[in-house]
């Protein structure tokens, strides 16, 4: 979209400069044309009236028919030079206030830029550029103080998980005397903190991952319904444990062209989230369907009503729908947007919508991707 504004732009430039010089040569074509033209009928006239030589008009008009060249060149140079320096102080000025208002691109104050009314599209232009960028650094921020603050509560919470692994491995060793249920009560809580640590510093690697690195694609043909199978045969201990069905509802094969850990990726995600986020009991449901255009893939589980506020925002780096710190399921907020910038990659969208205690995520994937290359 910025490569087309920016050509959009240049062509808009190229045009202004173009009528700027078609305006000065026509200016230019105007005042020999009306110079020309009063010399031929100010000779018509003067040979039409009788002259007496007492008159001093008559000396004058003599003086001026024996040097016409002259004073013709001189009449046309004069106005050239009034003309070339209209057009050319003119420019000085705009470029005047360009290089004021330019200034005023990367102040965040509400004030608009003002310019001359014949800049009024390079004045829109500007004001555009500047409300994106201010966009773009308030967005910025925001998303680098939630991920400060998510660094902050990761580097806390490392403790508590290692503390207890601490101490329930001291236990077992200064008490070898231990009835082996303790044991293995000691032990298996000992291993659930464990796998929380590993969690958060998983959670670590991916705001690291996500901010020092760009996503590059490497591109093979895959059958997307075997690989949703795949994923889900994973998750069936975590289905399990959340006491969770998931439904499958997807043709025999959908070959696609892309790459398919990213993709993969993308579904963990998805069925990952509605995993953590689903009321206990319920089944969650994944359909996919080839249209004329697209392969459409939907998740959809029952789920607490996700706020419209909180909807908008579910894409966002670093934002999370729990915010509970003791939460299980208040990861680093980095996996919907992974999700969304993958599936961009690929020349797609996702969206999400929730309603009535009904959560369903929509991946939509351009079918021409299998016809064109693919750029990663």
């Amino acid at each position: 979209m910025s490569k087309l504004r920016q050509k959009d732009s240049q062509g808009r430039s190229r045009r202004s400069t173009l009528q700027a010089w078609g305006y000065y040569l026509l200016a230019l074509t105007a005042w020999v044309t009306i110079v020309l033209v009063v010399s031929v009928l100010g000779f018509i006239i003067c040979r039409s009236l009788i002259w007496y030589e007492t008159n001093p008009l008559y000396h004058l008009l003599n003086w001026v028919r024996d040097y016409y060249f002259f004073v013709f060149a001189f009449v046309i140079l004069v106005g050239w030079v009034v003309i070339s320096y209209y057009f050319i102080a003119r420019p000085n000025q705009q470029l005047q206030a360009l290089i004021e208002a330019s200034g005023q691109l990367s102040q965040p104050t509400e004030e608009p830029i003002r310019l001359p009314p014949a800049m009024k599209s390079v004045e829109d232009q500007l004001n555009l550029a500047r409300e994106e960028a201010l966009h773009a650094q308030r967005t910025a921020r925001e998303a680098e103080q939630r991920k400060n603050d998510l660094v902050v509560y990761l580097a806390h919470d490392l403790k508590t998980p290692l503390t207890s692994v601490i101490g329930y491995l001291t236990l077992l060793r200064d008490e070898p005397q231990i009835s082996p249920e303790l044991r293995a009560r000691y032990t298996g809580i000992a291993l659930e903190k464990a796998e929380r640590l590993e969690d958060l510093i998983n959670e670590f690697f991916d705001i690291t991952r996500f901010n020092l690195s760009h996503l590059e694609l490497e591109k093979q043909t895959v059958d997307l319904s075997r690989m949703l199978q795949q994923v889900v045969s994973e998750f069936e201990p975590m289905l399990a444990e959340e006491q969770l069905t998931c439904a499958l509802d997807l043709p025999a094969r959908m070959d696609y062209p892309c790459d398919p850990d990213k993709l993969a990726r993308v579904f963990d995600n998805l069925l990952r989230n509605a995993c953590h986020y689903s009321t206990p009991g319920t089944e969650i449901q994944i359909s996919g369907a080839e249209t004329g255009a697209s392969i459409v893939l939907t998740f959809h589980n029952e789920g607490r009503t996700i706020p419209p506020e909180k909807l908008e925002r579910i894409f966002e780096q670093f934002f999370r729908l729990d915010s509970s710190r003791a939460s299980r399921t208040g990861g680093a907020g980095l996996g919907l947007a992974i999700a969304k910038e993958i599936v961009e990659l690929h020349g797609g969208t996702i969206s999400a919508r929730s309603w009535d205690n009904q959560v369903e995520f929509q991946v939509t994937l351009p079918k021409a991707e299998r016809e064109g290359d693919f750029h990663g």
